[in-house]
């Protein structure tokens, strides 16, 4: 499988999943236009990856912004990492990076961890 990436812009996220290691990460904003196309590619992709998965899956997330859209969408991407597990063909974590100040951010990552059944680790930071 080749390397997922999308370049981040004002309303998109910095995308990069890396097959070879199970690296992926999402930074950014996420408030496109129409979210289920601009993920939908990422969707795509992952259908291709859960089928054989690195042994080990790690996603870090640090989101500064998203709409409600977009909050579908990444349950839908975290879903589909669940699948991994699931599967029984290797193990996902998430790191849902969020600036200490940021209480929403804070509670979307607390909904989230509550929702997936993968490792969820919460992790704050100074900016």
């Amino acid at each position: 499988m080749q390397l997922f990436s999308l370049e981040q812009s004002s309303k998109t996220p910095y995308v990069q999943f890396d097959p070879s290691t199970g690296k992926f990460e999402m930074k950014g904003k996420s408030i496109p236009e129409n979210s289920k196309l601009f993920y939908v590619g990422m969707f795509e992709w992952l259908d291709q990856y859960i089928t054989a998965p690195a042994a080990n899956t790690t996603l870090d997330v640090q989101l500064d912004y998203f709409n409600t859209s977009s909050a579908k969408c990444v349950i839908d991407l975290f879903k589909k990492l669940e699948m991994i597990e699931k599967n029984g063909s290797g193990k996902v974590t998430i790191n849902w990076h969020y600036n200490e100040d940021d209480g929403d951010m804070q509670e979307a990552g607390q909904d989230y961890q509550s929702i997936v059944k993968v490792n969820f680790n919460l992790i704050s930071f100074i900016q």
